[in-house]
């Protein structure tokens, strides 16, 4: 049983040493991960190798190096996974004269899957896109756009669905439509891969997180098994309490805290162990009659974790 969070115990992905260059430029460096069933979040900034990565694993861009396998199949080679991987790309990639039904069912017989009314309609409910349905792409919204190209996507019952930026100019009623239909496919054992720079997005979408920052490899995990490896960053802690000073001075002399910033009516802590600092404060606030209302990691979000490793590169 593997132990490196870059890697799955099932994988249906298996990304082994890849690169990809283009002239001088390397997008992807000796990248080694995998996937498997479930939501895994692809978290980069702009220019990290993300969309690189994906285009290997869908079989549209070769390796330079390394290789890239897709259900034990050479995505490059075997166009049989074609029925079996779809992709939904950050560009728009549609012809705007079809409406979204022709649309959806061009690309499912593209495919050579059942392009029935009932199949092309079931897709297209699962993205709420029945009303525009019978309109012309052109016409559409960015959102509206998005969420055409994922029924597109999904017509083909896909295994692994491959998504780069799929909530760019979604309105915030679909983008929490759209993570719930992530995340139940996620869970109807479908392999899907949601790339996003925005990092609110891809904790919302997954706790599996394969982080890259300039072709490389960043991080691996869950965002909490990932801060959590941060041995030399930090904790920050906001503490709410209607006894600041004390409860502030009592934690700095216990070694809980190395450093304590108070505020009105609550304290800013840093610590490097944020397991004795929570059993500390229970401990503290008992002894001093103060009352606790608020114990709130300030830097568990990937906001921070992605902060950090950009600073680390």
């Amino acid at each position: 049983m593997t132990t490196d969070p870059a890697f799955v115990v099932n994988p249906t992905i298996e990304v082994s040493d890849a690169s990809k260059w283009f002239g001088q430029k390397v997008a992807v460096s000796n990248l080694s991960c995998s996937f498997g069933p479930g939501v895994t979040g692809l978290l980069g900034p702009n220019g990290a190798g993300k969309t690189t990565l994906l285009r290997m694993i869908a079989g549209l861009s070769g390796t330079s190096d390394g290789t890239v396998t897709v259900l034990g199949k050479d995505p490059r080679r075997d166009t049989s996974l074609f029925r079996s991987v779809a992709i939904v790309p950050d560009e728009d990639a549609v012809y705007e004269d079809m409406t979204g039904r022709q649309f959806v069912r061009y690309a499912a017989r593209l495919a050579n899957t059942d392009a029935s009314d009932e199949v092309v309609d079931g897709a297209i409910g699962t993205v709420a896109m029945h009303e525009a349905a019978d309109r012309s792409v052109g016409g559409y919204s960015k959102g509206m756009r998005q969420r055409i190209k994922i029924a597109a996507a999904l017509v083909t019952d896909p295994e692994v669905l491959i998504l780069d930026e799929p909530l760019n100019g979604t309105d915030p009623a679909q983008r929490a439509h759209l993570i719930s239909l992530f995340h139940d496919l996620g869970n109807r054992g479908r392999t899907v891969i949601v790339s996003s720079h925005v990092l609110e997005e891809v904790e919302r979408v997954s706790n599996r997180v394969i982080a890259i920052v300039d072709g490389r490899l960043a991080a691996a995990g869950s965002v909490a098994a990932i801060r959590a490896a941060m041995n030399d960053k930090p904790y920050i802690v906001k503490i709410d309490t209607n006894r600041p000073n004390e409860l502030g001075a009592g934690l700095f002399a216990s070694t809980a805290a190395f450093a304590v910033e108070h505020g009105a009516g609550s304290l800013l802590v840093q610590t490097s162990d944020i397991a004795r600092l929570g059993a500390e404060v229970p401990m503290l606030a008992k002894e001093l009659d103060a009352r606790v209302t608020s114990f709130q990691p300030q830097d568990e979000s990937l906001e921070s974790v992605f902060r950090y490793l950009v600073e680390r590169r």
